[in-house]
């Protein structure tokens, strides 16, 4: 029914020949059949109330595999008309097909088939061969434009029933078999013209990614070989410095190479006649020529030690300020906490002014209630020392009252005595 429904629902929609609506009685039967697709051995699921199958479940799941789909789900969920997952599901369905991404997202939701065991069971629909045949069948929909309005529709009520009448082939479609051909190819066309579309699209936005990347990178070369540049005008000019250095050094010691050897001659013909001395002298020079050369060789070292040392000295400059930059940071941060707690003392110093104005006044309050309470105790103790005396005089007159009424009883038990005498 569904490769039927598929079908008839292509070659309706290109002889139609204009955007399906939701009026259209081959969409809606291709709905239909969907959801009975879909509702296929579905788990029965507890609720609070009763048991229910629901589809809104594994079509909910296609968020979390499809990024591209967070938002159909969430148009989904905002509308609000719709009160039951059926409804919500239904609406999916439809949002789906307009966007022409139904056969994308039901592919990937039946290649995750451990996730689909916890909706379906191991022989329903979905989780067969059969599921992934209906998905390819989906794809040919894509030559489809609908335009669907789910707002306003009620799709929680609505009570699919499949028409069978409108897959009973007749003379006229069995002649038709060219239109079918010319449909088909028509079809094809179109699929491939989409799906060129697709790696087109899937090829720019690659070549933006990789066009960005470049960009990114030409960037960070351009900064890395500025930096570079001014590197090599500094060493240039290091280089320059430590060259000055280098033939100012050289013109001394060939000065003094000069002065030495003006002595040296100047000592041969001095002592030119004295055959004795000339070897010592001649050797003393050439000692004074070795210790001048070492000299200049050492000096040379040494240059080259100062250069180094001077490398380590503005390496560690640069550590320094840097840490000097990060001490004054840690300075200005425990200023600011020194800030706040002489904020905070300043508020609870005031705070304790103001409770022990409030002590004063309770205490005050409290000798007040303590000399009440005197006065009510002295009182209590009147009342019950009144009390007794009251006590012992009501005791009195009762006695006298009963001595009373004894006597009289006597009385009047005589007078009845002497009267029955």
């Amino acid at each position: 029914m569904a490769k039927l429904s598929i079908k008839g629902l292509i070659e309706s929609a290109l002889s139609f020949g204009r955007t399906l609506d939701s009026d259209y009685p081959p969409l809606q039967q291709f709905f239909v059949v969907m959801e009975h697709c879909l509702k296929h051995g579905l788990k029965v699921r507890k609720s609070f109330l009763s048991y229910n199958k629901t589809i809104w479940g594994p079509l909910e799941l296609v968020e979390k595999l499809y990024p591209e789909a967070e938002e159909i789900a969430a148009s989904v969920r905002d509308l609000p008309g719709l009160k039951t997952p059926l409804g919500r599901a239904r609406a999916w369905l439809r949002l789906a097909l307009m966007q022409k991404k139904m056969a994308d997202y039901l592919r990937c939701l039946i290649i995750q088939r451990e996730l689909l065991s916890e909706f379906y069971e191991y022989h329903a629909l979905m989780m067969e061969e059969e599921g992934a045949v209906i998905v390819g069948l989906l794809v040919g929909l894509n030559v489809i434009d609908a335009n669907l309005c789910v707002k306003g529709e009620d799709l929680d009520s609505q009570v699919g029933v499949i028409d069978f009448s409108m897959y009973l082939k007749s003379d006229d479609d069995i002649g038709g078999k060219e239109r079918n051909e010319q449909i088909a190819a028509i079809l094809d066309q179109k699929n491939y013209v989409e799906e060129l579309n697709r790696q087109l699209n899937s090829t720019v936005s690659s070549l933006h990614a990789r066009v960005d990347s470049l960009e990114k990178s030409n960037t960070k070369l351009i900064e890395e070989l500025a930096i570079a540049k001014n590197n090599i005008i500094k060493l240039q000019e290091e280089n320059h410095q430590l060259r000055s250095e280098n033939t100012l050094i050289l013109m001394k010691t060939q000065h003094h190479l000069e002065v030495t050897k003006v002595d040296v001659e100047a000592e041969l013909q001095t002592y030119k006649h004295s055959r004795q001395g000339l070897d010592e002298m001649y050797n003393e020079a050439r000692r004074q020529l070795r210790e001048e050369s070492q000299l200049r060789q050492d000096m040379e070292n040494e240059l080259v030690v100062q250069v180094s040392m001077k490398h380590e000295i503005e390496l560690a400059m640069k550590l320094l300020e840097k840490d000097i930059h990060e001490k004054q940071d840690t300075l200005i941060g425990l200023r600011q906490q020194l800030d706040e707690v002489k904020a905070i003392n300043m508020e609870m110093y005031q705070k304790l002014q103001v409770s022990e104005d409030a002590m004063k006044e309770k205490n005050e309050i409290i000798g007040r209630l303590e000399d009440k309470t005197n006065q009510i105790n002295a009182t209590m103790k009147q009342l019950e020392q009144s009390d007794k005396d009251l006590l012992t005089q009501t005791r009195t007159i009762a006695m006298s009252f009963v001595k009373c009424a004894s006597n009289e009883a006597q009385h009047q038990y005589k007078l009845v005595k002497d009267i029955s005498f």
